[in-house]
């Protein structure tokens, strides 16, 4: 039986949020960000195990009562997210995971991830050839730029901006990333552009604009307003 799993990339130093310590380890509404993404997709029944991608040297005092069993933790991450991932995918193979299995990879900054989105997608993407991925469709004027001007205005049809979860078979994912390894993952900025480069192309199920990716400073009060607007 095809199981599915999930991988949280969960490496990163998170600059841009101009924070003291990795974005995914600030405080949000009484909880570190991280745990309202791990506490999101536990909610799915359909999902056999989670893998959070660490750094090596993480020192995060990670809770151990309620941590859901079926969740664990590896200390593997890279210097990129692409990496982190790919190492992420290899200690998966190596301990006995399908690899026809779907793995849904997940930015763990997208704390606001709705459950019954992540089942959307894995309804719409279990029976298709490639996989897919949460987007939404681009809503606004989008415009190119040269030395501080607007320099053209970029048609917006059948423009999506890519969110997370992205699903795809873990051989597959492996593959298409081992594939690009050796180039240190240049120009790859999520699963779907790796799976790209050897010709496919992933299926696009719409997501919800409060999937967003906590990044700067602000992105923090609007999260927790969120969050606390759910209780």
């Amino acid at each position: 039986m095809v199981l599915f799993h999930v991988l949280i990339p969960c490496a990163g130093s998170g600059s841009r949020a101009g924070t003291a310590r990795p974005k995914q380890y600030e405080p949000l509404a009484g909880q570190p960000l991280v745990m309202h993404t791990v506490r999101a997709l536990v909610q799915l029944p359909q999902i056999a195990s989670g893998w959070l991608v660490l750094s090596p040297s993480d020192d995060f005092a990670w809770p151990e009562s309620g941590w859901p069993t079926h969740f664990q933790r590896l200390r593997c991450g890279g210097a990129s997210r692409a990496e982190s991932v790919f190492q992420g995918l290899r200690a998966m193979l190596a301990a006995g995971v399908n690899g026809q299995d779907w793995v849904l990879v997940h930015d763990a900054a997208r704390c606001l991830v709705q459950p019954e989105a992540v089942a959307r997608l894995m309804t719409t993407c279990q029976d298709d050839p490639v996989g897919g991925l949460l987007a939404l469709p681009l809503p606004d004027t989008l415009k190119s730029e040269a030395d501080g001007r607007v320099s053209s205005t970029v048609p917006r049809e059948h423009k999506w901006l890519a969110q997370t979860p992205q699903m795809f078979r873990l051989q597959a994912l492996h593959d298409a990333l081992a594939a690009v390894a050796g180039s240190g993952f240049a120009g790859i900025t999520d699963e779907a552009s790796a799976m790209e480069r050897l010709g496919r192309m992933p299926r696009l199920v719409e997501g919800s604009a409060q999937n967003f990716k906590v990044t700067y400073p602000a992105d923090f009060a609007l999260a927790e307003a969120v969050l606390r607007s759910r209780t």
